[in-house]
């Protein structure tokens, strides 16, 4: 008997449409929404943007869940608390059957300066949500990912992942209580719309460190020094001491260690030896270059082990 196949895309897709009636909107539907066109397309999961009188965002899962420690059933709770706090959009529909997600479309304003207030306004009132049962666990994260490698990359990146285990012996000695964190709340994932700032894709959300979430996002986005510490003096209310500094440089390098090991393990095969460029087939984020991504990490390294 020839084994049964993944529905494609635009099956799961047309799937979830079909289930329109089990929407949650804000307003009833007549009908079953139209797609209009995908959306941008992010590193993980492809989306739609779909009407029916209102605009939704309809989005698939594009990336095994399971290796990447992705728990559908606590993102929802999750979002429904979030939207409820008035921090993400709507979310209506959910099939982890489809690796379906429906929210409602938020129309994003134009684009604006980085802005530190309200972006530690955002991880404040986010970190303030309940308490859930998902937790971040970076070495164990970190050591799926690891496992995952092929021998070549393996070989490349060990004397990077032994300065990593020091490092997570280090962040060990954070005794801060663990707040419920969005730990993906990257450029692309923070949304201004009507004037105010949402946090959009909630998959990677888990409690966890506050200081890593800032970590994230200062690294992410590759925050300039100064808009990085006026981000951590207004997200604390003060400004930070050395240790709470120190802290921050040392999951800065877990992070950047993490994303290097997602693209690896997530995109398609990268090669790194010889005179071949670093992204021969390039994965969807056509920037990512493993070499280079490792030497700013590498070059962070001497400071997160004083």
């Amino acid at each position: 008997m020839p084994l049964t196949q993944r529905p494609t895309v635009r099956e799961r897709l047309q799937q979830t449409l079909a289930q329109w009636r089990h929407w949650q909107c804000p307003q009833p539907l007549t009908g079953c929404p139209e797609v209009e066109g995908p959306l941008q397309q992010g590193h993980s999961n492809p989306s739609f943007l779909v009407s029916c009188g209102q605009r939704f965002v309809v989005r698939l899962d594009g990336v095994d869940t399971r290796l990447n420690g992705i728990n559908r059933q606590a993102e929802w709770r999750i979002l429904d608390a979030a939207h409820r706090s008035g921090l993400a959009p709507h979310p209506c529909y959910f099939n982890p059957d489809l690796g379906s997600l429906v929210c409602s479309y938020l129309p994003g304003d134009a684009p604006a300066r980085f802005d530190p207030v309200a972006t530690a306004g955002l991880l404040r009132r986010i970190h303030a949500l309940p308490a859930v049962h998902q937790r971040l666990h970076l070495a164990e994260r970190i050591g799926r990912y690891a496992r995952r490698l092929p021998r070549e990359h393996a070989e490349w990146l060990a004397p990077a992942g032994q300065a990593l285990s020091r490092l997570l012996a280090l962040t060990a000695g954070d005794r801060s209580p663990a707040v419920l964190c969005h730990n993906d709340l990257l450029r692309a994932n923070r949304l201004l719309s009507g004037g105010r700032l949402y946090a959009l894709d909630w998959e990677y959300a888990a409690m966890g460190p506050p200081l890593y979430d800032l970590a994230v996002l200062m690294h992410g986005d590759d925050l300039p020094a100064a808009e990085a510490r006026d981000l951590l003096q207004h997200y604390l209310g003060r400004p930070a001491d050395g240790s709470e500094l120190a802290l921050v440089t040392r999951y800065g390098c877990l992070y950047r260690y993490l994303e290097l090991l997602w693209h690896l393990v997530n995109a398609p095969p990268v090669h790194l030896g010889g005179d071949q460029p670093a992204t021969a087939t390039p994965p969807p984020s056509a920037a990512f270059d493993p070499r280079h991504r490792l030497a700013r990490l590498e070059a962070l390294l001497p400071e997160a082990e004083l």
